[in-house]
């Protein structure tokens, strides 16, 4: 160890595989192991002594950085990837509002998630002032249920703190309430969250409508799209996407899941509609051969490297690096159709 770098309060040293890490940690020194060796210079991890845990917080060259900023919500999605849970985890403001300043500055893009963050109230506008004044080149994009933006005083303070580049990615189910409604598992979430939308964009924040796609939402996913021209088209973006096998969505999945490519021509309707009025338009989390090669140009490679594979059909596909391919918890589940493209 007396090779070690003066001056620092911590350090991390990765630890032979038949060497147990806990039988190396000496005061200040933490044995980690090999699994973490994809870490690398400017990553930050917040390490917890009493659970002997570390958890990566941020890794600089990812492109997929997002912070958990509440595992409490409001709604009870029933394909919720992240189950919310009822309990006390306030402690992660302050954890956060000391990480922000050691993120890299090079950060092109930051996620905020839970949970529902808007229940942290004006504990995540000191969020938003913390990264404008840290990271004023950093775009934030925060997955928001939308309800709580009827608090006008909550959607003023945040319009005040002028960040750059901050959006706020908001689901919107069905043109239908009832629909909506049933998908989040809450009373008056649609007029909620419709005017949640409304009083942000009228103090010019910017706002994505983000669409599941499933047995619930994909038969009036055209009549959706027809919705949002009409009465939505000052959104900055719309983002129809796939389903993730993960948390709410196994346990339910007799309601949800549809194989992908019985819903292409609802998915091709709405594009073909929102592009038409000139709305920015993005399809998530589906395969490239399961499209329609007119909608190829509107399909992103939008998972999280961390959970993003593909399946053994994909191997000899001429067009992989171009598809955004599946999340790993799609092993699970996924289309009966996909083949590779020669």
């Amino acid at each position: 160890m007396s090779n070690l770098p003066s001056g620092f309060k911590a350090y991390l040293i990765f630890v032979p595989e038949n060497i147990r890490a806990s039988e190396t940690v000496l005061e200040n020194i933490f044995a980690i192991p090999q699994d973490f060796n994809y870490l690398e210079t400017d990553d930050i991890v917040v390490i917890n002594p009493e659970k002997n845990s570390i958890k990566v917080a941020f890794r600089k060259n990812s492109q997929f950085n997002s912070i958990l900023v509440t595992e409490n919500c409001n709604n009870f999605c029933l394909m919720c990837s992240q189950p919310p849970r009822n309990i006390n985890d306030r402690y992660l403001v302050n954890e956060i509002l000391s990480m922000i300043p050691l993120i890299s500055p090079t950060a092109a893009e930051i996620g905020i998630t839970g949970g529902e963050p808007t229940l942290l109230g004006n504990d995540l506008v000191t969020m938003f002032k913390r990264f404008k004044n840290h990271l004023p080149r950093t775009a934030i994009h925060v997955l928001t249920n939308g309800r709580n933006f009827i608090d006008t005083q909550l959607v003023k303070n945040i319009a005040k703190v002028d960040h750059p580049d901050l959006m706020f990615g908001i689901p919107l189910y069905s043109d239908v309430p009832s629909i909506h409604d049933y998908v989040v598992q809450a009373n008056n979430a649609y007029n909620e969250t419709l005017k949640g939308i409304i009083n942000l964009k009228s103090v010019n924040q910017k706002v994505e409508i983000r669409v599941v796609l499933h047995k619930q939402t994909y038969q009036r996913l055209p009549q959706l799209a027809e919705f949002i021209t009409r009465n939505l088209l000052f959104v900055d973006h719309v983002a129809l996407m796939g389903l993730e096998m993960m948390g709410f969505t196994k346990a339910n999945l007799d309601s949800l899941w549809i194989d992908p490519i019985n819903y292409q021509n609802e998915l091709a309707q709405a594009v073909q509609i929102l592009h038409r009025f000139g709305m920015n338009v993005s399809i998530y989390n589906h395969q490239l051969c399961l499209l329609d090669k007119t909608l190829w140009r509107f399909a992103k490679k939008s998972i999280s490297d961390w959970k993003n594979e593909y399946m053994p059909e994909c191997s000899e596909c001429s067009i992989k690096d171009k598809c955004g391919g599946f999340f790993s918890s799609a092993h699970f589940k996924y289309s009966s159709h996909i083949k590779a493209i020669s």
